[in-house]
């Protein structure tokens, strides 16, 4: 694999995690949101969601981004009956965001992205030793 297939595959990781943190941070910002309305829905988790894409000219395999998709889990339903947000009988419902599992989601994606810059700098200093011992 070349210096330039390398970088690619690892810089398609990148913006994969770098969309997958952005869509977590959104998530931990609007844990709390509840529904403008009585009785409406909150803000509902995303998820991005990744798939394998073979790159034509080159053959390696790349991450591409399918889409951001919406958590279908139930919300939480507290009882708040002074909440502007509540329906009939006090019920507010609550977005289906854990900030627990974000975290860990976040610190994942992090790390993810930290191994793609590793595999870019490795790359890039293997090319570099090669020139070297070609001089």
């Amino acid at each position: 694999m070349d210096l330039k297939t390398a970088v690619s595959v690892s810089a398609s990781g990148l913006r994969a995690q770098s969309l997958r943190m952005r869509v977590i941070a959104e998530n931990l910002a609007n844990q709390s949101s509840v529904s403008q309305t009585p009785g409406g829905d909150p803000y509902r988790r995303r998820v991005a969601t990744f798939a394998a894409e073979v790159d034509r000219a080159t053959g390696a395999t790349k991450v591409s981004v399918k889409g951001v998709a919406t958590d279908k889990s139930a919300f939480q339903r507290v009882y708040q009956p002074g909440n502007p947000a509540a329906d009939a009988k006090g019920y507010v419902n609550m977005p289906n965001v854990n900030g627990l599992v974000e975290t860990a989601d976040l610190k994942a994606a992090q790390r993810s992205y930290e191994a793609n810059l590793s595999a870019i700098e490795a790359a890039k200093g293997m090319t570099m030793r090669t020139i070297d011992l070609l001089k």
